[in-house]
Protein backbone atom coordinates (compact mmCIF):
# COMPACT_ATOMS: atom_id res chain seq x y z
CA UNK A 1 0.00 0.00 0.00
CA UNK A 2 1.62 3.07 -1.14
CA UNK A 3 1.42 6.57 0.99
CA UNK A 4 -1.49 8.15 -1.09
CA UNK A 5 -3.66 4.62 -0.33
CA UNK A 6 -3.13 4.70 2.83
CA UNK A 7 -4.48 8.18 3.60
CA UNK A 8 -7.65 8.19 2.02
CA UNK A 9 -10.44 7.74 3.97
CA UNK A 10 -8.67 9.27 7.14
CA UNK A 11 -9.49 12.69 9.01
CA UNK A 12 -7.13 15.35 9.29
CA UNK A 13 -5.70 15.64 12.67
CA UNK A 14 -7.08 12.50 13.84
CA UNK A 15 -5.36 9.95 16.17
CA UNK A 16 -3.23 7.35 14.04
CA UNK A 17 -5.05 4.82 16.06
CA UNK A 18 -8.90 5.58 14.76
CA UNK A 19 -8.38 7.39 11.71
CA UNK A 20 -12.07 7.18 10.26
CA UNK A 21 -14.78 9.50 9.81
CA UNK A 22 -17.23 9.24 13.18
CA UNK A 23 -20.92 9.34 13.63
CA UNK A 24 -22.90 12.79 13.71
CA UNK A 25 -19.64 14.91 12.24
CA UNK A 26 -19.55 16.80 9.18
CA UNK A 27 -16.81 16.00 6.90
CA UNK A 28 -15.56 17.54 3.52
CA UNK A 29 -12.98 16.11 1.36
CA UNK A 30 -9.29 18.04 0.71
CA UNK A 31 -8.51 17.71 -2.60
CA UNK A 32 -5.09 18.42 -4.19
CA UNK A 33 -2.05 19.80 -2.32
CA UNK A 34 -0.01 18.05 0.71
CA UNK A 35 -3.66 16.68 2.18
CA UNK A 36 -5.18 15.25 -0.92
CA UNK A 37 -7.71 12.49 0.35
CA UNK A 38 -7.90 13.20 3.36
CA UNK A 39 -11.40 14.52 5.11
CA UNK A 40 -11.84 17.88 7.06
CA UNK A 41 -14.04 17.67 10.59
CA UNK A 42 -16.18 20.72 9.85
CA UNK A 43 -18.74 20.26 12.38
CA UNK A 44 -17.57 23.00 14.99
CA UNK A 45 -16.31 25.54 12.27
CA UNK A 46 -17.40 28.81 12.23
CA UNK A 47 -19.76 30.24 8.92
CA UNK A 48 -16.61 32.27 7.60
CA UNK A 49 -14.65 29.52 7.85
CA UNK A 50 -16.64 27.66 6.12
CA UNK A 51 -17.00 30.10 3.52
CA UNK A 52 -13.47 31.29 2.81
CA UNK A 53 -11.61 28.12 3.75
CA UNK A 54 -8.65 27.15 6.15
CA UNK A 55 -5.14 26.85 6.39
CA UNK A 56 -4.25 23.50 7.76
CA UNK A 57 -0.79 22.87 10.07
CA UNK A 58 1.20 20.28 8.08
CA UNK A 59 4.93 19.12 8.06
CA UNK A 60 4.54 17.36 4.61
CA UNK A 61 3.76 21.23 2.67
CA UNK A 62 6.18 23.26 0.43
CA UNK A 63 7.29 25.02 3.78
CA UNK A 64 7.83 22.01 6.45
CA UNK A 65 6.93 22.42 9.72
CA UNK A 66 5.19 25.05 10.31
CA UNK A 67 3.63 25.40 7.68
CA UNK A 68 0.25 25.52 6.18
CA UNK A 69 -2.00 23.65 3.36
CA UNK A 70 -4.70 26.75 2.21
CA UNK A 71 -8.25 24.70 1.27
CA UNK A 72 -11.08 26.81 -0.04
CA UNK A 73 -14.44 25.38 -1.15
CA UNK A 74 -14.79 24.08 -4.71
CA UNK A 75 -17.58 26.80 -5.93
CA UNK A 76 -21.32 25.86 -4.47
CA UNK A 77 -20.00 21.99 -3.73
CA UNK A 78 -18.88 22.60 -0.30
CA UNK A 79 -18.07 18.95 -0.06
CA UNK A 80 -14.52 19.50 -1.50
CA UNK A 81 -12.28 21.82 -0.80
CA UNK A 82 -9.46 22.52 -3.07
CA UNK A 83 -5.92 23.22 -2.43
CA UNK A 84 -4.88 27.28 -3.21
CA UNK A 85 -1.25 26.91 -1.53
CA UNK A 86 0.89 26.30 1.20
CA UNK A 87 2.18 29.23 3.73
CA UNK A 88 4.41 29.75 5.91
Amino acid sequence: MDELEFMRGRVYGADHDDPGPRDGRSYVELAGGPLDGLLLDVTDRGEAELRHGVGLPTEIGRYGAGGRAVYVPRGTDARVYDWRGDVP
